[in-house]
């Protein structure tokens, strides 16, 4: 009995069919001035039926062809680019005929070699952006952030930074998109390397100057109604200039913030003392504490430049969490240094800001509601987490 696998695979064409399938795809290669459209559209319906019979030299052939041809019947285009992708590859890299439509269709039948050329093509629309986002393979959303010609919208930069606490490479690539946000950057920060932690504190911080002189009085009008509103009480929070809590440091048994410190140095970090240096510094519980178990330690210089303490209280501060200054006689710790660093080119301003983003959108947006919802990142979300960006934040920082 014959292999119906073999039964079923292309003959080798005739001669006579081979030169049919020449003509007809010299005739839809034509210029527009030289074929009417019908003409053009009935031998590409003949192409196409023949395309399906014959094998991949006459397909590879074709694709060739019409790779530079605006005028080609589309669905002739379509049929090709999803063909394998040694007949595909011409098309897609040269043709310009494809639309939105015909791209996003290609993508989601074909695989990872045809979504990487495709990835990499000009003058992609956030249509197909989001479309390539979507399938979530690496190396396609690699070429995809190298390519400052494909334009991603909001909505595949919310998907792509979630994606990223899994995949930290894609961090550095998406701090360098101008789409990146600033919401999008500071939640990012926690997860991303020293470098992209330094580009994210000191290009997406603002200085809140222009909000602080047209918010000036609403402060005395929410002081005046006692705070009552949390509404507004907690967009107040990210917009205020002062950053210490003065009423925290009159109830401290501490000094001041810096007195604090002083005695965390000696005796140590516990989670008494991390909840009263957060309180002193104006911002919650689980800010402090998110900013103290930080493994790489900007945080603290973020802290300490934005709460006006002196750097000398950023090396206590280190010692308080017993984190070695030094890792041999003389020679100062490399994380440290770099912390040090990052304290010394930041300023206030910027770091009042990030701060106050990190407490408005880690601590205003944290419930165990929340947290329960940030340990499954696909979960449907209900409006508020929808379009909150702090309750949005908080599901990434926090979710598993």
């Amino acid at each position: 009995m014959s292999d119906p696998s073999q039964s079923s695979a292309p003959k080798p064409p005739s001669a006579a069919q081979d030169a049919l399938v020449r003509r007809l795809i010299d005739v839809v290669a034509m210029p527009g001035s030289r074929i009417p459209p019908q003409d053009r559209s009935m031998a590409g319906d003949i192409l196409l039926d023949m395309l399906l019979h014959v094998t991949d030299r006459e397909r590879s052939l074709c694709a060739s062809r019409l790779a530079v041809c605006r005028d080609a019947p589309r669905r002739v285009l379509r049929y090709l680019a999803q063909c394998s992708f040694a007949v595909a590859r011409p098309l897609l890299e040269e043709s310009d005929a494809f639309d939105a439509c015909d791209l996003v269709e290609i993508c989601q039948n074909t695989g990872l070699e045809h979504r990487m050329v495709i990835a990499r093509r000009r003058n992609l629309c956030v249509t197909v952006t989001a479309c390539l986002a979507q399938v979530s393979e690496l190396p396609v959303v690699r070429e995809l952030l190298a390519n400052r010609n494909a334009p991603l919208a909001e909505t595949t930069i919310d998907r792509l930074v979630a994606v990223s606490r899994e995949e930290p490479s894609f961090c550095a690539m998406l701090v360098e998109r101008i789409e990146l946000r600033s919401s999008h950057a500071m939640a990012m920060f926690w997860w991303a390397d020293a470098a992209t932690r330094r580009k994210i504190l000191t290009r997406q911080a603002a200085d809140r100057s222009e909000m602080i002189s047209i918010c000036r009085d609403v402060f005395e009008m929410a002081a005046a109604e006692g705070w009552s509103d949390p509404v507004t009480r907690k967009a107040l929070q990210l917009i205020e200039r002062r950053q210490r809590n003065r009423a925290a440091i009159e109830r401290s048994p501490y000094d001041s913030l810096e007195g604090a410190i002083s005695v965390a140095a000696a005796d140590g970090i516990d989670a008494e003392m991390a909840q009263e240096i957060g309180y002193l510094a104006g911002i919650k519980p689980v800010t402090a504490a998110k900013i103290l178990s930080d493994a790489g330690g900007e945080g603290l210089a973020v802290l300490c430049k934005a709460t006006g303490l002196k750097r000398e209280y950023l090396r206590l501060l280190w010692t308080a969490l017993r984190r070695p200054l030094e890792t041999a006689p003389g020679e100062i710790n490399p994380a440290f240094a770099l912390v040090a660093e990052t304290y010394e080119v930041l300023s206030v301003a910027k770091a009042q800001t990030t701060l106050r983003y990190w407490n408005w959108s880690l601590s205003a947006a944290y419930s165990p509601g929340a947290l329960r919802q940030a340990q499954d990142l696909g979960a449907p979300a209900n409006e508020e987490v929808e379009y909150s960006t702090s309750q949005r934040t908080a599901r990434l920082v926090f979710g598993n």
